[in-house]
């Protein structure tokens, strides 16, 4: 069953994987006046970083990654992440108080990277989601079936629904993005003996299980009954967490877009420093099926999308040839002597050369990218113990590159 909104009602705030072939600004945070480093580092730097965990994403680097590289960046440089994924890069860029633009396509990964520039009071965000479900009507629709019976409980389904389609409808504020990032983040996830978390029945939290093997393991585990789950409560507890102290904002743009087509994206009177990024993992295929159930949420359809549509290709010349398309566009954007650290994973199940793929790519770009070094950065099992936990099969941990260059025009 698709669920859509009533005829005549605007859908702006709807994102979806078609709005990257044209792109689309998914949000846009105002750079402040200069902010000294003394605000910046007046707290304690561990009380600032729960903002970064507002939704976990299945293939995320670790936020030290960029933090440590823009140690040397200057206040007025920018930093440019063409795959930005949920926005580990661009936070870390707020930490430094640096300005930071983000691209993906993939429009979870937006939404949650989205959240990272917003500024919200965290009982602002509360206020703003008990207005909203408690102002609306019924839905307009409410998906159908075992999955769905079995997974929420009628009651927590109906508000989820209630938030789905007025972000559908808008998605502007501080308070709506970071809203929005936070039910994704809450939406699915293990149950716990405590106060419930997650507002669905038993499931990993950073993939979605597709409904079959969801309905299978829930019969055999005895847990056909999902729990009645407060919304409200959750997203009260959860933006305590989340929002109760985060860094000065410090300005940027999150695109849903095409990163080959960057330049096109962003604004001609923009330079860039620093490009730190972690492309799509070579071999890897399911970031947009893993990712079905925040996708429905955020304005897709109710059932698992396994198009790779607006994804880079899987085979080895392919991919060289559209990761130097990335390099090329972003290169026009950037300053001569922009610094590009790429984290590039692959998994070793697959018999490929990366380094020479990732060094191909940047040759092929002719863009000026001069490689300075390439080494190890070791493996990646983001998400492994869950899936083993669900009783899903995974490859090995995906091995990881650190590859440095330097623009020369």
């Amino acid at each position: 069953m698709t669920v859509s909104l009533a005829h005549g009602q605007r859908e702006v705030g709807r994102l979806v994987a078609d709005d990257s072939i044209s792109g689309r600004l998914v949000f846009r945070k105002r750079r402040p006046s200069r902010v000294s480093a003394r605000e910046r580092n007046g707290e304690n730097q561990a009380s600032l970083v729960s903002l970064n965990t507002v939704c976990p994403y299945y293939t995320m680097f670790p936020l030290d990654f960029p933090l440590k590289r823009l140690a040397r960046a200057q206040e007025d440089e920018w930093v440019l992440d063409p795959f930005c994924g949920r926005g580990t890069t661009m936070f870390a860029a707020r930490l430094r108080g640096l300005g930071c633009v983000g691209i993906d396509s993939n429009p979870i990964a937006a939404a949650i990277a989205a959240a990272k520039l917003t500024d919200p009071n965290p009982d602002a965000i509360v206020q703003r989601a008990a207005d909203i479900i408690a102002n609306a009507g019924e839905p307009a629709g409410v998906p159908h079936g075992a999955f769905w019976r079995m997974c929420f409980n009628q009651r927590t389904l109906r508000d989820i629904c209630v938030l789905r389609e007025h972000f559908i409808r808008s998605c502007s504020t501080d308070e709506d993005v970071a809203l929005r990032a936070l039910m994704l983040g809450i939406l699915h996830g293990p149950k716990h003996k405590t106060a419930p978390t997650y507002l669905s029945n038993q499931m990993p939290r950073t993939y979605a299980t597709k409904p079959d093997a969801a309905i299978r393991f829930w019969k055999k585990q005895h847990l056909t009954r999902p729990p009645a789950v407060d919304v409200l409560d959750a997203i009260t507890r959860r933006a305590r967490h989340t929002f109760a102290s985060t860094p000065p904002a410090s300005g940027g743009e999150v695109h849903l877009g095409d990163a080959r087509r960057a330049h096109r994206l962003l604004s001609r009177e923009r330079r860039f420093s620093w490009v730190i990024t972690s492309p799509p993992y070579f071999g890897m295929r399911t970031y947009r099926p893993d990712q079905w159930l925040r996708n429905w949420f955020l304005g897709g359809e109710p059932r698992v999308d396994y198009a790779q549509d607006g994804q880079l290709a899987h085979h080895a010349d392919e991919f060289a040839d559209e990761l130097a398309a990335v390099w090329r566009a972003v290169a026009r954007r950037c300053h001569d002597g922009a610094r590009l650290i790429v984290r590039f994973g692959y998994l070793p199940s697959i018999p490929v050369d990366v380094r020479a793929m990732l060094r191909s790519s940047l040759e092929k770009a002719d863009a000026g990218w001069r490689i300075t070094r390439c080494v190890d950065a070791g493996s990646s099992s983001n998400g492994k113990r869950q899936s083993q936990q669900f009783g899903r099969c995974t490859e090995d941990a995906a091995c990881e590159i650190d590859a440095y260059a330097r623009l020369e025009a």
